[in-house]
């Protein structure tokens, strides 16, 4: 039973907010400065699972939490999508020409870059943690300077939203995987998605043939990432995720890719949250 979960950065974030639509909220929050640390607590049995943003609908794949779950042979037992709307936020009394600094964190500043186009003033600068800056805005008094955040951050660092909804494409939608040291216990008959991780060369043909057997076995292929192996030229990781409606065809899909491919691995299997 999951009674702790680890989160990069502090009440108020995005991962915050999945651990209360996630779980219950009876679950202890553990506040981390990195993925790292947040790995390092599951590791030491500090906390019984993490909470990471894996991929987002407009930047992509968070290759390097990718990596984290492979190097430290975890296991990903859930799923959850969120509606990422960012808030420009910053201490009472002040409006938006009154700003000058906006720090937030590298992916929040991206996907609102077009909104300070029209506020050239404002300077941006890089962050670890878009609630992070609003806590610190809130604990030093800290005014001209602003954060991208969430609705939550500002209720609960007490900031007024200067402007609502600032990301340039609106629908802005993260996905985050829940993580543990081991594998699920859910029923076979409920799973129906799995991720995967494998290694092929580059000869003609291999990921053809792979991808080839996942349609034969009545896979979906809903993810692809590539990385190359930086030790083995010209070979590469393929991380992979696929949803299926029997968990029979799963298996007999993974047991003819493990015979074809190098070093195969079932990072986790669960319950599709797009359903």
């Amino acid at each position: 039973m999951i009674k702790s979960v680890a989160i990069q950065g502090v009440k108020g974030s995005f991962h915050h907010i999945v651990s209360q639509q996630y779980f219950d909220n009876g679950i202890t929050v553990k506040e981390c400065l990195s993925f790292d640390n947040a790995i390092d607590s599951l590791l030491n049995k500090e906390s019984d699972a993490v909470i990471m943003a894996i991929e987002n609908s407009i930047v992509g794949s968070i290759i390097p939490n990718y990596a984290l779950i492979d190097t430290h042979n975890l296991h990903i037992i859930g799923e959850h999508y969120l509606d990422i709307q960012h808030h420009l936020m910053a201490l009472p009394n002040q409006n938006i020409t009154d700003i000058k600094e906006v720090y937030s964190h590298p992916m929040a500043l991206l996907q609102c870059k077009e909104f300070f186009k029209s506020h050239p003033h404002i300077k941006l600068i890089e962050d670890k943690d878009t609630a992070e800056v609003a806590q610190r805005i809130q604990e030093h008094q800290l005014k001209s300077i602003a954060a991208i955040a969430s609705k939550l951050a500002a209720e609960i660092f007490q900031l007024d939203i200067l402007s609502e909804s600032i990301q340039t494409i609106k629908h802005n939608e993260t996905r985050f995987v829940i993580v543990k040291r081991k594998n699920s216990e859910i029923p076979e008959n409920e799973i129906n998605k799995a991720s995967l991780k494998f290694e092929l060369s580059s000869k003609r043909g291999s990921l053809a043939t792979i991808l080839n057997v996942m349609s034969d076995c009545k896979l979906n292929l809903t993810k692809i990432q590539s990385l190359p192996k930086i030790d083995t030229p010209w070979f590469y990781a393929f991380f992979v995720d696929v949803t299926f409606e029997r968990y029979d065809d799963f298996k007999k899909a993974k047991s003819i890719i493990e015979i074809m491919a190098q070093d195969f691995k079932v990072l986790g299997e669960y319950k599709n949250a797009k359903i």
